[in-house]
């Protein structure tokens, strides 16, 4: 199998993650399809309304601009800044909540979006 490469992928514009979240946002850099597929690309949220979501799969999410307050299911909460890394084990339900914006590399266990 080639190698997949995408240059300057953290500098594109990513699409919205939910409508009803305005200002969050996610997109897929590259993923795989095999039996055990994984994604990786780049979320990114503003200041605004706090996304809670509930994960289907085990995630990592590595901070690397800005800051972000994440919050678990007991309401432990934890401000992510950059070089932070975070693993979100699958049937977490995480609170993410910016006050300015944060910018997160992540590589999740699913098919690519």
């Amino acid at each position: 199998m080639p190698l997949t490469h995408k240059p300057a992928a953290q500098s594109g514009t990513l699409p919205l993650l939910f409508p009803n979240t305005p200002n969050a946002f996610l997109g897929d850099s590259v993923g795989t399809t095999s039996a055990a597929p994984i994604a990786a690309g780049f979320f990114r949220m503003e200041k605004g309304e706090p996304l809670v979501y509930e994960y289907t799969y085990d995630e990592a999410k590595l901070i690397v601009e800005g800051e972000v307050t994440i919050t678990d299911e007991t309401g432990e909460s934890v401000v992510g800044r950059p070089g932070d890394v975070f693993l979100f084990p699958k049937g977490t339900t995480i609170t993410f909540e910016a006050k300015d914006y944060a910018l997160a590399f992540y590589v999740g266990q699913r098919p690519q979006l």
